[in-house]
Parts: structure tokens; sequence; C-alpha cells
């Protein structure tokens, strides 16, 4: 093997890049929104989402490159994914506390109001399911409890399933 092409640890290194790299344009979106008076911690914060499934699959393909003629087998490629989605998913919770932190209780605030107004608004859908009631209290309890860690919780486990989720898949097709 060439070794301008391979470094010692092609796993490492590929999910180094792609999962800091869209951990950290995850941070920017929100941050971006914070500065554009969206609010960083409602439903456009969802479109940063979209850079994980990217990164997994572009990271699990750009990695094939290290392993020619065979491909990385399927342990690699998707242990290459898995380690995109653990980093993405600090790195852009991290953002999100340090940017909670930053911009202090009066942006907390605005965004709990937010997104109880949201959910007031689908108070019907609650409603018509069974248990929809005592559902529909514990979101509205839950959302006026936001605080910067369960931000950064939420964004973590969201990133974390979504990013495992997709792992799977995107290994079993790129592992040759």
């Amino acid at each position: 093997m060439d070794s301008s092409v391979s470094p010692d640890k092609p796993v490492l290194h590929t999910a180094l890049r792609f999962g800091v790299g869209a951990g950290v344009l995850s941070g920017l979106w929100v941050v971006a929104l914070y500065l554009t008076h969206s609010d960083p911690f409602g439903p456009k914060k969802v479109m940063a989402m979209v850079l994980l499934p990217l990164a997994v699959l572009v990271g699990q393909w750009s990695q094939r490159k290290y392993f020619q003629p065979d491909g990385p087998g399927l342990k690699r490629s998707i242990g290459v994914g898995m380690l995109i989605t653990l980093l993405t998913a600090m790195v852009s919770a991290a953002s999100v506390y340090g940017l909670a932190r930053a911009a202090g209780p009066a942006q907390l605030e605005r965004s709990r109001t937010e997104m109880i107004k949201i959910a007031e608004g689908t108070k019907a859908l609650y409603l018509r399911q069974k248990g929809g009631q005592e559902q529909y209290k514990r979101t509205i309890q839950g959302l006026q409890q936001i605080d910067e860690q369960s931000l950064a919780t939420d964004d973590f486990i969201k990133k974390l399933l979504v990013g495992l989720l997709l792992s799977v898949p995107g290994g079993i097709f790129f592992r040759k």
C-alpha cells in the first residue's frame, strides 16, 4: 500500500475527520441561529441533523480507499460509522451546552416559552390518543424544566440514536 494514502489508524483518522467536522458544523448552525435571533434550541435546530447521516455515509465511503482492493470489511465499516456518530454527538452536544450557558437564562426562557407554545398547539393530537392527557401534562412539565444540561443531553441522544441506526446499514453497504 502507498504510505501517502494510508494513515497509521485509518478508522480513527476517518472518524475524527468526519465526526468532529460534522459536530463543529452542527455547533456552528446553532450559533448561527442564535446570531440571527432565531430560537437556537427550537425546531430549526433539527436541520443540523442532516449533517450526521451525511458524515456517517461519506465517512464510511471515504474509508474504503485505505483498504483497497478488498474494502474495510464489516467491522471497520460499522465501527467508523459508530465513531463518527459518537464524535458528532459529543461535539454537537458540547456546543449546545456552551451556547446555552453563554446565551443565559433569558434565552432559555424564550426557548422554553416557544417550545411550550408549540406543544400547546398540538394538544388536540395528544388528546386523540389513549393516555394523551397524561402525556400532554408530562410534556409540558418536561418543557418547563429545560436547562442547559437537558438541551445538551437531548441533542446528544437524538444524534446518537440516528447515527447508530444509520451506521449498520451504511456499514453493510460500504464494507467492500
